[in-house]
Parts: C-alpha cells; structure tokens; sequence
C-alpha cells in the first residue's frame, strides 16, 4: 500500500491517554476541512472515543469513516481505525489503568502501520508515562519505545519551534543519573543524528549546531567540574573531524539569556530541564517534539495530558496541529527534490492552510 497519493500522505494518529486531552485536541484538529487537502488523517483509536469528546464540543462539525482495513481509507474524510471493539469507561482527568491500557494499543497500531509504509507519518497525542508502564511496556516515554520498535541504535529527542530547535542528550532520567550519561560515543551519536536530521528533515545544507556544558559556567576551566575539559570539548573535537559544523561547550545560562541560540541551526542539551525550560520560554509559536534519526517521521505535540483540564472543552489545540503540519512539511521535504522543496512559490505546502487557520 502506497502511503500517499498525488502528494497527499496518509498521517495516523494516536490517541494518547483516554481521560487526558488528546481525543479533544485531536478533533479540534480535524474538524478544519481544509486539512484534507494536505493529508489523509487516520486516527487510531475508536468511534466511541471519539463520540465521547465529541459531545462536548456541540458547536464542532466533524464526521469520518470507520474502518478496520487500512484498504477502506476514505481520503476526503478523516479515517478511525477501531484498535479496540469492547466498552470502556471513559473518565476525563482521572489517571488510572484504563487510560494507559488504550494509550498502548493505540500506539502499538499505529507504530505497526508506520513500520508497514502503510501510513507515511505519524502524530501521537500524549501519554501518561506512569499508568502506561506493565510487563509488555517498559518505556519512560514515546521515544524509547519507537526506538526500540523500530531497532534503531539511537535517536533523538528534538523540541522544534520557529526560531529554535533544541536536542537532548539524556531525556527522561534522574538528575542524579545523568553525568554518567554525558560520554563522548553518545555526545557524538546524537550531533551524528541531529546534523543529518537538519539536512534530510529541514534542508539545511551546512547546519550549525551549539554543545551545552554540563556544569555551570561550562565547568570553569575544570573549577566546577571537568565533564566539559575531559569530554565534552573532546567529544566536539571528534565530531568536527567528521564534518559536523559544532561549537561549545556554552554555559547554559548566557547562552539563552544572550540570544546566542539564535546564531544556530540546532541546540544539544545535555539533559532535559536544561533544553525544555528555555524552550518553552523562548519559544516563538507553538513547539513540535520531533524524533529525528527514527527514520520514520513521527511528531507530537510539547505538552502532556493536561488532566485538569481533560472534558470540559478548554484544551488548546495549536502545537497538536502544529505536530500535524510539520509531520507533513518533513515528509514531503524528504521525498520531493530539494531545491523544488525549498522555491516559496511551490504548490503545495502545509504551510499555507497553516497560515490560513492561524489567521
């Protein structure tokens, strides 16, 4: 099955934690009939889910097609795949079992159709990473699941944004874990991913990229920690060698509050708080977490699943719709010739329904 047609690929959708807000942002999404013209949305999830939320959004028209065969795909409807056939009870803002056990299938499936090629990308709304964990699902997260769905060696975790994009070294780990995870094979690993990512992903010929310090003041020439003398610089070094266009160790503290980020391509930070809080601070418009190195091309939005808000109605849609646009945006930046990707004059852009609905 070809997960596209005249240009139009086919997304899934996952729906996240059940009680969270990801089936309302989802619908919120979808219910512009505009996006049609620029993917063939499949959410892998179930009708009554959908129905559930939906009846708290009355003002919203929204209508698709169930299927149970990827064969079935409507491409002028938004598709629900039914990954489930029992009743559940659905408990907006409550964290429980249920929402986690319906998170996993509904992303197994939707992985499953990824690495089939039976969808070209994927979108996932969030999880909940303590009621998803069980014997069969042992991951802190999205990323080391596809990870290790997909076999890949190593990926990385990048937040992208109009005017930044930062990649992190360790993701979900204790503070007190993380100095034995900066090492140069993995700080060479992830620059390896990020620079290839920028130039396959986001067509940047010769990209740029800045290495955080570990230690405040990047270690002070060795007074407040030698990670930054003994492997970070190293690491930098080798990287270099190899061609990749990097920089630092920068402190973190003046890099972002200098606005030297700006003079980059793409940030590596060496552990979560220390790439997410600028990035949700300094961020312009609404912040993607993309995936890069999977090979498959699979988005979400940057925020979780927002219990306190969950089935009232209230949840902002804009960085899931983002998530969507720039599922689309990267994989037609992989497949169509560069130079006619990059002409501001092409046809066909998400883009431009993007713009549109801002508006």
């Amino acid at each position: 099955m070809n997960p596209s047609t005249d240009h139009k690929p086919i997304i899934g959708i996952s729906c996240g934690d059940i009680n969270g807000i990801g089936t309302e942002i989802i619908l919120k999404t979808l219910s512009d009939n505009r996006i049609m013209e620029f993917c063939t949305p499949v959410i892998f999830g179930n009708n009554k889910l959908l129905n559930f939320y939906r009846k708290s959004l009355p003002e919203m028209h929204f209508s698709f097609s169930v299927i149970k065969d990827m064969g079935q795909l409507n491409p002028k409807q938004v598709n629900v795949y039914n990954c489930w056939d029992e009743e559940i009870n659905i408990t907006p803002g409550i964290l429980n079992e249920i929402g986690g056990k319906y998170a996993v299938i509904s992303l197994r499936m939707a992985a499953e159709a990824l690495k089939a090629g039976k969808i070209a990308g994927l979108v996932t709304a969030p999880i909940h990473k303590k009621n998803v964990q069980s014997t069969d699902f042992n991951f802190s997260g999205h990323t080391p699941f596809l990870k290790n769905y997909f076999g890949v060696k190593d990926v990385a975790m990048m937040m992208v944004a109009e005017n930044m994009r930062i990649a992190l070294l360790t993701e979900h780990v204790p503070v007190k874990d993380i100095a034995q995870h900066i090492t140069i094979e993995n700080i060479l690993s992830k620059l390896s991913i990020i620079n290839e990512s920028l130039k396959k992903d986001f067509l940047i010929v010769k990209p740029k990229i800045a290495v955080l310090g570990l230690n405040p003041h990047a270690g002070d020439e060795g007074l407040v920690g030698k990670e930054e003398i003994e492997i970070i610089r190293p690491a930098i070094k080798d990287a270099k060698q190899k061609n990749i266009f990097c920089f630092g160790p920068y402190s973190a503290d003046a890099f972002f509050a200098r606005g030297q980020y700006r003079s980059f391509d793409a940030v590596l930070a060496l552990y979560h708080d220390q790439g997410l809080i600028p990035f949700k601070s300094l961020a312009m418009g609404e912040g993607v977490n993309f995936t890069a190195g999977l090979g498959a091309v699979r988005t979400s939005p940057d925020h979780g699943t927002a219990f306190d808000i969950a089935g009232k109605g209230i949840a902002d849609e804009s960085s899931f719709r983002e998530a969507l646009f720039t599922c689309i945006d990267i994989i037609h930046g992989r497949r169509e010739n560069k130079e006619q990707y990059k002409n501001p004059l092409r046809k066909l852009s998400a883009s431009v329904v993007r713009n549109a609905i801002d508006e």
